[in-house]
């Protein structure tokens, strides 16, 4: 495709896993025949709308909204022709977190699939290679079983990657904690959340999309789609153990900090108790008036010494059998 065009790949999808690529042109023609033909549009340029409302002119005007719009949840909306159908994926983009989700919008039914990218997908490219090697969707109800499925199973080293992660946090809390590690059980709570926040929407879609009741939903892409839906379940049952787990090891932390606080505060309380009364002696030994005994002995010195060490020894002494020490 030319680089200023919306369509950012288009093909016919042939039945047999095979696809054959289409030109602009070609693409605009096969939209409207009975062939199946899939259409990837990039929904940041500005003639997407225009190309939307004369190629799929019986849209619902809110659902071309819904295709095009800026941020969007997992949905699926069931038309009369066909389904509108959001999902998300991990943003495995260079320099991109994995948490700032990536959408693919999508119009599918019996005769074309109308997808909608507004930042580069992985699993996009997945099918596109499978189609050309021959071993691609053969329908639209495998295409959306196959897109799932690549969008799901991206998401997987992401969770090992939690997983890990917070066992390494956990690990290091349990030999040396330290207060740097509260920012790191922080970051991998909130992102189990973000990815739960998309991940609990996107199981309802699979869920409503497998019990749809459209030809082109035969019980092979049925049956895929059972097995994405318990694979997002499965990812559900992870972060939600996660986000309990990263509580815990931040109590652990917590508890851990505050008991090294608290060992510090009791050595420096025995410290301060020890010098309390050998500073009250050096303290009233100390005031500048007359009449005090010893002024004028040399040895004196040497017997205040000998009594605060002797103070200082029965302290200790204390302490330990009142097992403080």
């Amino acid at each position: 495709m030319p680089d200023n065009s919306a369509i950012l790949y288009a093909a016919t999808i042939n039945g047999d896993g095979s696809g054959t690529r289409l030109s602009q042109d070609e693409a605009s023609s096969h939209a409207r025949d009975d062939g199946l033909a899939w259409v990837h549009l990039d929904g940041r340029h500005p003639d997407t709308r225009s190309w939307i409302e004369t190629e799929l002119d019986y849209l619902d005007p809110l659902a071309i909204d819904a295709l095009l719009a800026e941020e969007t949840r997992p949905r699926l909306v069931e038309f009369e022709r066909g389904a509108l159908l959001i999902l998300r994926g991990v943003n495995l983009n260079q320099d991109a977190q994995p948490e700032d989700m990536v959408s693919i919008r999508l119009w599918v039914d019996a005769h074309r699939i109308v997808s909608v990218q507004l930042r580069t997908l992985k699993a996009v490219r997945d099918i596109q290679d499978r189609l050309e090697a021959g071993n691609g969707p053969k329908h639209s109800g495998d295409f959306v079983a196959s897109l799932s499925a690549r969008l799901f199973e991206r998401m997987e080293p992401v969770m090992t990657d939690l997983h890990v992660a917070l066992d390494d946090v956990e690990e290091e809390v349990m030999d040396s904690p330290s207060v740097e590690e509260r920012q790191t059980i922080v970051t991998l709570r909130r992102q189990a959340i973000i990815f739960r926040r998309y991940f609990a929407p996107q199981r309802d879609v699979v869920a409503q999309l497998r019990a749809l009741d459209f030809a082109w939903i035969d019980v092979p892409a049925k049956r895929r789609l059972q097995e994405n839906l318990d694979r997002i379940t499965r990812y559900l049952e992870d972060l939600d153990a996660i986000r309990e787990r990263a509580q815990i090891v931040k109590d652990e932390l917590a508890n851990a900090l505050a008991d090294r606080m608290n060992k510090t505060l009791y050595v420096l309380s025995l410290v301060a108790a020890i010098f309390l009364p050998l500073g009250f002696l050096t303290g009233l030994l100390g005031i500048n008036v007359g009449g005090m005994p010893g002024a004028d002995s040399g040895a004196a010195f040497w017997i205040v010494t000998g009594l605060m060490a002797a103070i200082g020894a029965c302290q200790v002494m204390f302490f330990r059998l009142m097992k403080w020490l």
